[in-house]
């Protein structure tokens, strides 16, 4: 007898699984063994050429107005900004905090939707904020002055990545406003090349080399864009307006705990129980974060 699974866990599963390979992205970062902005370039060169054929594949591929255009480019400059700074943080504090603290973007989200979409801040929020901040001291530790430079710059990079991947999902939900016709995957192509376009010359102009070392930061180069930038979001997309937006914040939460996890297995990081202790803070914050606000009527 045949068994019928409700959407519901049908769609669950499509963002538990899309953000389990996203969760590898700093992972295939940290094995690539190329410079930051060339580990990023590379990520959206490849996933472009996925998106494509994807696109390709299934006759995604519409016309766009200028104005879509101008919205993709700057959807471009604020992703390959997100980029190069996450690559680098990832370089100097691991592939596991950097992600953590790039999902700091929720709480800048929220700011700007309570400065300029009409969102009700809650004090639950306000609540969520100091929590993640206590957290994150718990991660890296109180005193900052004893932290060494490279630490202090990745965590840094880490908060600046938050910044530019808030205002990389505004102007991804402008594009979506403005072409309501095209799938999101489609959408992603657009970036994706843009992105691409912005991040070869600043890889050229920086004297940084475009060659692979080998087979293995081949392999991570073109899983990176396989698997992160096309399957994930994919998996993604698909099921996201179909889940509530608590359940589905609650589900993505597994991509940064993930990242955490891989680097302590697989990057050996040095990782004490006060430390768990932060990283359980910071993605209870971070959840509550992302659910904290409520629009006027």
């Amino acid at each position: 007898m045949k068994t019928i699974v409700p959407d519901s866990y049908k769609d669950g599963a499509h963002i538990l699984t899309g953000a389990l390979f996203i969760s590898f992205s700093s992972t295939w970062v940290a094995w690539s063994q190329v410079d930051p902005a060339v580990s990023a370039f590379y990520r959206v060169f490849f996933g472009s050429l996925f998106l494509l054929l994807y696109c390709f594949l299934t006759k995604g591929i519409r016309p766009i107005s200028l104005k879509t255009i101008v919205y993709c480019a700057l959807c471009g400059l604020c992703f390959a900004g997100d980029l190069f700074c996450w690559h680098l943080s990832i370089l100097y504090v691991g592939p596991g905090l950097a992600t953590i603290l790039g999902n700091f973007q929720v709480f800048v989200l929220t700011f700007m939707s309570v400065l300029f979409f009409g969102q009700r801040l809650r004090m639950v929020f306000i609540l969520a904020l100091l929590l993640a901040f206590f957290g994150l001291f718990l991660i890296i530790g109180v005193n900052w002055h004893t932290l060494s430079d490279d630490y202090q710059l990745g965590v840094l990079f880490g908060l600046i990545t938050a910044l530019l991947y808030a205002f990389f999902i505004l102007s991804l939900r402008k594009i979506q406003g403005l072409e309501p016709g095209i799938s999101f995957i489609y959408t992603l192509l657009l970036i994706s090349v843009a992105t691409t376009v912005i991040l070869g010359p600043l890889v050229w102009f920086s004297g940084k080399s475009f060659a692979i070392p080998g087979f293995g930061s081949l392999l991570s180069l073109a899983c990176l864009g396989l698997f992160s930038q096309t399957i994930g979001w994919a998996f993604i997309a698909r099921s996201l307006p179909n889940l509530l937006p608590s359940l589905a914040g609650l589900i993505l939460l597994l991509q940064p705990a993930l990242a955490f996890l891989w680097d302590v297995l697989i990057f050996a990081r040095p990782t004490s129980l006060v430390q768990w202790g932060g990283v359980c803070v910071v993605l209870a914050a971070i959840y509550l974060g992302a659910t904290s606000t409520k629009t006027r009527n």
